[in-house]
């Protein structure tokens, strides 16, 4: 017999709390012996009753294990690319204490989820980079979103299309897992001025590989910082506002049979991301076989409740009349 919960102590100190309060019962029926007469055997009868059902409450405490049998475990891994937007409207501070800062952040406590799965980092403007190629080193991952920032990438607009095509191309020539253990997590504020999107999107969905789109910023905007300035609007000679374009990121979400979520300090929808990839069926990397067994705590709780029940409903007398 296995037991869960094998902490003595505690067991043992319970059965003492018992063995103290059942002995000041017992020495009040004695006291009371003394003036009247008390049918002693019922007395015994009630004890062993009691005692017995305190005992198997203490075991069903214990958690009892009874029996074996041979469970297989399977370990899965997904490859999933994180396709990052480092464009110069990620520095806009609609989102506190920035969009790129609040989003590094996130992402490094999002890919703690992933410590079975192999992850890499795109990141893009108006081009796209592989900074970090599929690992399985979480430290590596983590590492290189210290560093992102938005001068890591030309910055001459966004192309959206970029990352995914790259990532599309690295899962194409990677042949240790298969496609439908692929994801795409793509994190921008919608911004788009380039072209091939919908090819892109064809491609990844006759491949089955899905596009969780993660929105940052927010629908009111906010100017994007530059040195000790902002950026302005070449064409109205103002400051430029940089707002959240979701429409986009939807439509790469839908198309691609993922899902998209936003970022901002209204919507933090980091957690329902995390459970949208998790449920993603991954390729099973190793197996193994283990001895399990079954915890029967049920039974002694039942059996205990039932004579709990019986000495309240049906109690013994213990004086005669």
């Amino acid at each position: 017999m296995i037991w869960a919960y094998s902490d003595n102590y505690s067991i043992f100190l319970l059965a003492a709390v018992f063995i103290l309060l059942y002995g000041i019962y017992l020495y009040r029926f004695w006291k009371i012996n003394q003036k009247i007469k008390v049918k002693k055997r019922r007395l015994v009868w009630k004890m062993v009753l009691r005692t017995l059902y305190f005992t198997l409450f203490l075991i069903a405490f214990a958690g009892p294990s009874i029996g074996t049998a041979m469970k297989e475990i399977k370990q899965e891994g997904k490859d999933i690319f994180l396709a990052i937007d480092l464009s110069r409207s990620m520095n806009a501070e609609d989102i506190k204490p920035s969009r790129l800062q609040r989003m590094k952040f996130e992402l490094k406590n999002l890919v703690k989820n992933f410590s079975s799965d192999r992850l890499g980092i795109i990141i893009f403007s108006s081009e796209a980079f592989i900074q970090c190629p599929l690992t399985f080193d979480q430290n590596v991952i983590q590492l290189h979103l210290d560093g992102l920032n938005s001068d890591l990438v030309p910055n001459s607009g966004t192309d959206v299309a970029a990352p995914l095509k790259m990532a599309y191309n690295k899962f194409l020539t990677d042949e240790s897992q298969e496609p439908k253990s692929k994801a795409i997590i793509l994190i921008s504020d919608g911004e788009d001025f380039g072209d091939g999107l919908e090819e892109t999107i064809e491609q990844l969905n006759q491949s089955g590989i899905k596009v969780f789109s993660m929105g940052v910023g927010t629908g009111s905007g906010s100017t994007i910082p530059r040195g000790s300035g902002v950026v302005i609007d070449q064409e109205t000679n103002r400051p430029a506002i940089s707002r959240l374009s979701s429409d986009n990121l939807r439509r790469i979400a839908n198309q691609t049979d993922g899902d998209y979520f936003e970022l901002s300090d209204e919507r933090q929808e980091i957690p329902q991301l995390i459970d949208a990839i998790a449920k993603l069926e991954g390729t099973v990397m190793a197996s193994r076989t283990v001895e399990a067994s079954s915890n029967k705590y049920f039974y002694f709780l039942l059996a205990g409740f039932v004579l709990a029940i019986l000495d309240s409903i049906l109690p013994v007398r213990t004086l005669s009349i």
